[in-house]
């Protein structure tokens, strides 16, 4: 009897597990083919800042068989991913919730719209900002008779990686909130391992960038900028948390 009773809430568990995951799937497919019939203008698009910088007579190249095929189907993919994490976050927000208090729900939504922002503002500035200056000078520093020709597929890897690496970045003043909030470090203690803290994104960027100086440089100072917004959100919060929980003064009575 007493199996049967807690073997059916892990049942149902299961079961809204299951429906969730089936609806990010969905979610994705309908995005997917939506996508699907413009694959290669959005390649191309995605080209744009090597493509800008080619020389004259340089192209890109495909050196699979299948490259020209499956190339801008693979990005159409990766990028309804991208464009439905906030269909997909919301899925696993709506599976957790129940077992969430009021303060914990009030928490999590704001914390899950500035993560999706943050990671698409780093995608945004990895292409506009990044990717135009790495490849001016990648092709700038060419040796003389080499001919600059990339092929599609290693093109799409590097910039999937660059893309997720300067996504993930951009999520520091978010990870910076919450350990505020949650009490496991003060935003002093923070501050004071400031120099661990580039180092270590010196070293995220080592490990997620292409193996280049410049993504790894250029990834570091945004880390830094957005530690110290972080840190001074976190401030900012945790002081109208302790102005909240004080008790308020009380009123004069008149009496002498």
């Amino acid at each position: 009897m007493t199996d049967t009773h807690h073997a059916q809430p892990l049942v149902s568990h299961l079961i809204e597990l299951r429906s969730r995951i089936l609806r990010m799937i969905v979610g994705i497919l309908i995005v997917f083919l939506a996508l699907l019939p413009f694959a290669n203008p959005i390649y191309t698009a995605l080209a744009g800042p090597l493509l800008s910088h080619l020389p004259a007579q340089s192209t890109m190249i495909a050196i699979e068989v299948l490259s020209p095929f499956l190339t801008p189907i693979k990005l159409s993919l990766v990028l309804a991913i991208y464009i439905t994490m906030p269909w997909i976050l919301y899925q696993i927000w709506a599976f957790v919730a129940p077992g969430l208090y009021q303060r914990e729900k009030r928490l999590v939504l704001p914390i899950v719209a500035s993560s999706t922002l943050l990671f698409y503002a780093g995608m945004a500035f990895a292409y506009f900002a990044i990717m135009p200056l790495f490849f001016a000078f990648v092709t700038g520093t060419a040796p003389e008779g080499v001919a600059v020709m990339t092929d599609i597929n290693a093109y799409l890897d590097f910039v999937l990686t660059l893309f997720f690496a300067f996504g993930v970045a951009f999520e520091v003043p978010v990870a910076t909130v919450i350990l505020a909030l949650a009490g496991v470090i003060t935003p002093d203690a923070m501050a004071a391992k400031r120099p661990l803290v580039v180092l270590g994104a010196l070293g995220i960027g080592t490990l997620l960038t292409p193996p280049d100086v410049i993504s790894q440089v250029l990834l570091t100072l945004p880390v830094w900028l957005l530690f110290e917004i972080g840190l001074l959100v976190s401030r900012l919060m945790l002081r109208r948390r302790r102005g909240a929980s004080s008790p308020a003064a009380p009123e004069p009575t008149g009496e002498r």
